[in-house]
Parts: C-alpha cells; sequence; structure tokens
C-alpha cells in the first residue's frame, strides 16, 4: 500500500504544468505544444519572480560593497553557489564557477587548462556525438598548439564503442572531452566507465552535461570526474548562465580566462595577482540575477523530484518512441539502449524543415536541422533530423498531438 510520503512525491503534471505560465498561450491560433526542450525549457513562475524580485528589491553589484543592497545581493548571488554545488554532488563550493553558459564553460577549459597542458604532437580525445561546442573549442586549441583531436567512433544505434576509446588512448592523449548525453541522439553515455577508462591512463576528463542535467542526477564526485559543464537555460533557469565544476587542483594550477574586475587579488602596471576560487574565474561584473534564478530553479526542480521527474520522462519517451515507429515512413535516428527525452527522426521524402513548419502551424513547436552536431548528421547520412524533446511538464498527449500533426504533414507533403 502506498504510503502517505510516497504519495506525497508522486508526480502530477498538471500541478507541474500549472506552474509555468507560458505553457497556457497558444501558438498559430492553437494551444502550445512545446516540445523543443532540447533547445531551451520554459520557466516556472517562481524563476520568474524571482528575477522581478532582485531588481525590485535588491538590485546591487556583488562583493564590492559594504551597503547593504550589494551585501544582500552578494549573499544571494553566494547562496546560489550553494544551491549548484549541492545539486552537482560538489563538496567544495569554490570548485563552482559562473559562467555565460556551458559553451564558455568549455572555452574556459580548452583555453585555460589546454593551453597549459596540450602542446605540439599531444592529443585531445572527443566523440562522434558531440555538439559543436565540445567540437570548436578542442579545435582551435589542437591548431594553436600543432596538437591533434582524436574522435571516438559510435554505431549504428548512436553508441560509443568504449573499446576505440581504449584503444585511442596514449601518453600523448592529455584530455577527454565527451557529452553525457547527445542533444541530437538522446544517448546516454556510460561516463562512469569513460572515466575509468581515462584515468586509468593518467587522462582527466570533461563531461558535457548540458543535456543530462535537467534529466537525471549528476554527482560530480563519485564520478570522479575533472570537469563538469552546465547550462541554465535547460535547467528550467534564465539564459545567460553557465556552470563550470571543476576539480580544485585544476582550478589552483589553470591561468586565468578572462582579465578585469574582481578576479584580481592586487594590481599595479607592473604584475597583478589572482582572487582565490572561484573568483579567479570570475571577471567583471557576473549576471547576478542569472545565478539567482538558477538557483531557484534548481530549488524548484528538487521540490518537484529529479526521480520523479525522470520516470515521467521515461514513460513519455517509450510511449513517444511507439507511437513515431507506428507511422509509416518514419524513421528514429538514435536508438541507443540507453538514451533520454529525445525522438530525433526523418520522413521519407520529406525534408525536416518542412515538417517542422507544418507542425508549427498545428501550434506544436520542435526543432529542426543538425542541432549543432552536423558530424552527426554526416555518420547516419542524412542533411537533419526533426527533433522532439521533452521536459517534466509535457505528456501523452503532447505526443498525441505530434502524431496527429504528422498526419497532416503528410497528406500535405506525401
Amino acid at each position: 500500500m502506498t504510503t502517505v510520503a510516497a504519495r506525497a512525491r508522486e508526480f502530477d503534471v498538471a500541478r507541474v504544468r500549472a506552474d509555468f505560465p507560458i505553457l497556457r498561450r497558444q501558438a498559430r491560433g492553437r494551444p502550445l505544444v512545446y516540445l523543443d526542450n532540447a533547445a531551451t525549457t520554459q520557466k516556472p513562475q517562481v524563476v520568474i519572480d524571482a528575477l522581478t524580485h532582485y531588481y525590485t528589491d535588491s538590485n546591487a553589484n556583488v562583493h564590492r560593497g559594504v551597503h547593504e543592497l550589494s551585501e544582500i545581493a552578494s549573499e544571494a548571488y553566494e547562496q546560489a553557489r550553494r544551491t549548484v554545488a549541492a545539486f552537482f554532488g560538489a563538496r567544495d563550493e569554490r570548485t563552482i564557477v559562473f559562467t555565460r553558459n556551458a559553451t564558455e564553460s568549455i572555452n574556459l577549459v580548452a583555453h585555460a587548462f589546454g593551453r597549459s597542458h596540450v602542446g605540439a604532437g599531444d592529443e585531445v580525445v572527443i566523440s562522434a556525438m558531440e555538439h559543436h561546442s565540445n567540437i570548436v573549442p578542442w579545435q582551435l586549441l589542437c591548431e594553436a598548439t600543432k596538437a591533434q583531436l582524436r574522435v571516438v567512433p559510435m554505431n549504428d544505434r548512436g553508441e560509443l564503442l568504449l573499446d576505440e576509446l581504449e584503444a585511442i588512448l596514449n601518453d600523448r592523449t592529455k584530455i577527454v572531452s565527451i557529452t553525457h548525453m547527445s542533444n541530437a541522439l538522446g544517448t546516454v553515455n556510460p561516463v562512469e566507465e569513460i572515466v575509468k577508462i581515462a584515468h586509468a591512463r593518467g587522462v582527466p576528463v570533461l563531461l558535457d552535461g548540458s543535456q543530462a542535467a535537467y534529466h537525471m542526477p549528476v554527482d560530480v564526485e563519485s564520478l570522479d570526474c575533472d570537469f563538469y559543464v552546465a547550462t541554465g537555460h535547460k535547467l528550467y533557469g534564465p539564459t545567460g548562465i553557465g556552470v563550470l565544476y571543476a576539480k580544485a587542483e585544476h582550478l589552483e594550477s589553470m591561468p586565468p580566462f578572462l582579465g578585469g574586475g574582481d578576479m584580481i587579488s592586487s594590481v599595479t602596471f607592473e604584475r597583478s595577482t589572482w582572487n582565490a576560487l572561484p573568483y579567479k574565474f570570475e571577471a567583471g561584473t557576473p549576471h547576478i540575477e542569472g545565478a539567482i534564478g538558477l538557483g531557484v530553479a534548481i530549488d524548484y526542480i528538487q521540490q518537484v523530484g529529479l526521480a520523479q521527474i525522470g520516470e515521467h520522462e521515461r514513460d513519455l519517451l517509450d510511449y513517444g518512441t511507439r507511437a513515431l515507429e507506428s507511422i509509416d515512413g518514419v524513421r528514429l535516428i538514435g536508438t541507443a539502449r540507453r538514451k533520454a527525452s529525445i525522438l530525433s527522426f526523418v520522413m521519407d521524402g520529406i525534408h525536416p524543415h518542412d515538417i517542422g513548419t507544418i507542425v508549427d502551424r498545428e501550434g506544436i513547436a520542435i526543432r529542426t536541422g543538425h542541432h549543432c552536431a552536423q558530424p552527426v548528421m554526416d555518420r547516419f547520412g542524412i542533411p537533419a533530423t526533426a527533433r522532439a524533446s521533452l521536459a517534466m511538464y509535457n505528456t501523452r498527449d503532447d505526443i498525441d498531438a505530434l502524431v496527429l500533426a504528422l498526419a497532416r504533414v503528410r497528406e500535405l507533403m506525401g
């Protein structure tokens, strides 16, 4: 029999949806069906209220003032850091650096760690399913240092070939940087095993958690990864705020990424010295309200229950997979045995952009294109996919609406 405590934790999608005001609007004169969550999630009212409250009640710069508003803003900003650290299982809040997004976090590591550790003839390892943000920074690093970029391949299901990873690693490998979850395929990579394989060769690991962090628990200490990056706008928080977790020993040894105010301890015309962690990597006025909003978003996720969210999304993924596979001419791209939240597909004879345009007329928001993962499209021999991506507020009715809209696509384009 279900206990009172268990019932209290049951997932109520209608109640969750009521917390997201944008879901009450219409699109193209129809009720909005939002299935573009891998691009960005919608925001609960508590996050919107937190941003408004900051600007109406405590707007001031942080770390620099002795007046009351600055003290309130500074405490709220640092409380957000503590919230983020706890959410990602980081015991030391100094290991959490706020950035603009996951892209900047990866660039920070590629620049500050990469240029200190990667030289001519060295190698950087990524995978075949990476977002451009986890390809281009390493390409730039390799071009600047005359290092080589190595790529771990994947199979036809969209699963990494870990034996190939082991074969690629060698004494010249200086870092492995791999996505936790593919934004184009939904594949959830075996990151625990990847970290162990790399660490056995003494190679540090960066994990791109942009997609994973809002679907499943992440514990950076248990993973033992060297770096973990995430982005606030996919965690139901504001845009313009990102997270970098890094082991303290790396942050201590890395040079600053940006120079300016607040990242310094002292400045003369002869030399400057750097602030303590994590401020050494947070030059200039930060995105204060973004950090505060992210902290509130994480509190909201934890209140709903990440385990309950994951169970709900797994049900939706299973339901959506069966529904799309039942449609003649539809082929799913990305069928890994372990995946989450992503339904990427193509329709015979119909370009994904046409699919997206037609379903938009029905009030349904999906993403079409290469999803900033052109090498993935090349691997599967296609120019693009249509992608429906799920979040906590989606329902089976949303998927049914998509299926009906795809019938309309076939009617118009078939």
